[in-house]
C-alpha cells in the first residue's frame, strides 16, 4: 500500500509542477506584453487605445463579422483575441482616417493581426459569403 501511495505523491508532484509551468508561462507571456516599450507605452496599452479611439466607428454588421472571425479560437482565449484583432482594424483605420470601420478595413487588419495560419479560416469565410478578397492577395502572401 505504501508504495502505491508512494507513485501517487510523486504523480500528483509531477502533475502540479506541469501545470504551474503553464500557468507560469502564460502569466510571463502577459508580463512582457505589459512592460512598456520605447514610447512609454506597452503592446497592451496600445490595444487599448486603438479600441477606445474606433469603438464609435463600428456598426453592427462590422462587429458581427468580427465575432464570426473569432470563432475558431477558444472560448477561453476569444475575448483576448478579439482585442487584439480589433486593435489592429483600428489601427488601420485611424491610420487611413476613415470615419467607419468597413468591411475592407476588417479584412486588412484581420491579415495584418493573425498569423498565416489562421487565414485559411479568413479565406473560407469570405468565400462562404461570396466577398472578393483579391485586392488583399499582397497581405496574405506578405505575412
Amino acid at each position: 500500500m505504501s508504495e502505491i501511495t508512494g507513485y501517487l505523491i510523486i504523480l500528483w508532484g509531477i502533475i502540479m509542477i506541469t501545470l504551474l509551468g503553464i500557468g507560469g508561462f502564460f502569466m510571463f507571456r502577459k508580463f512582457l506584453k505589459k512592460l512598456p516599450k520605447d514610447d512609454g507605452k506597452s503592446i497592451i496599452d496600445w490595444e487599448e487605445y486603438y479600441v477606445e479611439q474606433t469603438i464609435h466607428m463600428w456598426n453592427e454588421e462590422e462587429k458581427k463579422l468580427l465575432n464570426e472571425l473569432v470563432e475558431p479560437v477558444p472560448q477561453l482565449f476569444r475575448d483576448v483575441a478579439k482585442q487584439k484583432i480589433a486593435a489592429k482594424i483600428g489601427e488601420v483605420a485611424l491610420k487611413k482616417n476613415y470615419r467607419k470601420i468597413t468591411l475592407d478595413i476588417i479584412i486588412e487588419g484581420y491579415i495584418l493581426a493573425t498569423p498565416k495560419r489562421d487565414h485559411k479560416f479568413l479565406i473560407k469565410r469570405l468565400n462562404e459569403k461570396n466577398i472578393d478578397f483579391s485586392t488583399y492577395e499582397h497581405l496574405l502572401e506578405k505575412q
